[in-house]
């Protein structure tokens, strides 16, 4: 399973466990880097800066031949900590940066400064194109599979269109379960995969025992989209509270999104409840559960180690 990814990272499998909010943290990733591939952390997972380095110096202990470690940023700006988390991540050091919705620009120019990778999610050709032009060193496809913030093409439609239009290795991200899945995106043209979902119910996850039994009890059906979390459409599972609140901007959301002057501060309020609702149901037992993952969790029948879901997805 050599690809450009493994060469790229020096790791065994061409595997990035996905970063996610409020899942991800250091003993995950130190499990991934002992089974042969990255992990990746958002850096919103840490409230501080100091909390950050921390982390950063941990991993970078705890680092083993074969494996590798990196954090994403939110570019946007509804990150109100983007460039001292950015100035953190240069002056400590890391091996990869992810960068999600917003532009790559300065992070790349940054980060390749004192020799750190960075890849840019993408759902399209043009953002590809784009994240090609500013120097990334490969691109990830988010595709329509994805858990939380997807795009809306299939995997094989996506990576083939990028494979055949720019030169940067594509990464795909959404719809990997198992094995096979993992063999058909590379067969597709990818250099590796991010996987994320079945990650959510294993045994070092920071979320509680109910959002990883959930993971274990709901299938792909079950998988609904909304908009009522960061005001960008993004997968969760159907629970009973979900089905309550609906999935679809309130009326005044939506009045108030029309408004060019007011968009953007409604899109951040809107982050900021829905961050602090769904940080809520991960991290606390409450009736109010707003899980976020994606389809993969089909495959997912039990909690287990990072070490055994890492063997069920390379063996």
């Amino acid at each position: 399973m050599q690809t450009q990814l493994t060469q790229l990272l020096n790791i065994k499998y061409p595997i990035i466990q996905a970063p996610m909010f409020l899942v991800s943290n250091t003993a995950m990733v130190i499990e991934a880097m002992k089974g042969g591939i990255a992990g990746c952390i958002p850096a919103l997972n840490y409230r501080t800066l100091d909390e950050l380095r921390a982390a950063i110096k941990e991993l970078k202990a705890a680092k083993v031949e074969g494996g590798s470690f990196g954090f994403n940023l939110i570019v946007n700006k509804s990150n109100l900590k983007y460039k001292e988390q950015l100035r953190v991540l240069c002056e400590e050091g890391c091996d990869f940066i992810i960068t999600s919705l917003g532009s790559p620009e300065e992070t790349i120019n940054q980060a390749h400064a004192v020799g750190i990778k960075v890849f840019c999610d993408v759902v399209d050709l043009k953002f590809a194109q784009k994240v090609e032009s500013l120097g990334a060193d490969a691109a990830i496809a988010v595709n329509n599979e994805a858990g939380g913030h997807r795009g809306n093409m299939t995997p094989e439609k996506l990576i083939t269109h990028l494979k055949d239009n720019i030169s940067i290795p594509v990464i795909s991200a959404g719809g990997v379960g198992c094995k096979a899945d993992i063999d058909k995106m590379l067969s597709y043209g990818a250099e590796g995969v991010s996987v994320g979902s079945p990650f959510i119910a294993s045994v070092e996850a920071g979320v509680t025992d109910e959002y990883k039994q959930a993971c274990v009890d709901y299938g792909a059906d079950d998988i609904v989209m909304t908009e009522r979390i960061s005001g960008t459409p993004c997968t969760v599972i159907n629970t009973p509270y979900v089905q309550k609140i609906g999935t679809k901007q309130t009326w005044l959301e939506s009045v108030l999104n029309k408004n060019k002057r007011l968009k953007k501060w409604v899109k951040m309020i809107r982050f900021t409840i829905g961050m602090n609702a769904a940080t809520k149901a991960a991290t606390q037992v409450t009736y109010k559960t707003v899980w976020v993952a994606g389809p993969s969790i089909e495959f997912t029948k039990a909690i287990l180690p990072t070490k055994e879901i890492i063997k069920k997805l390379t063996v």
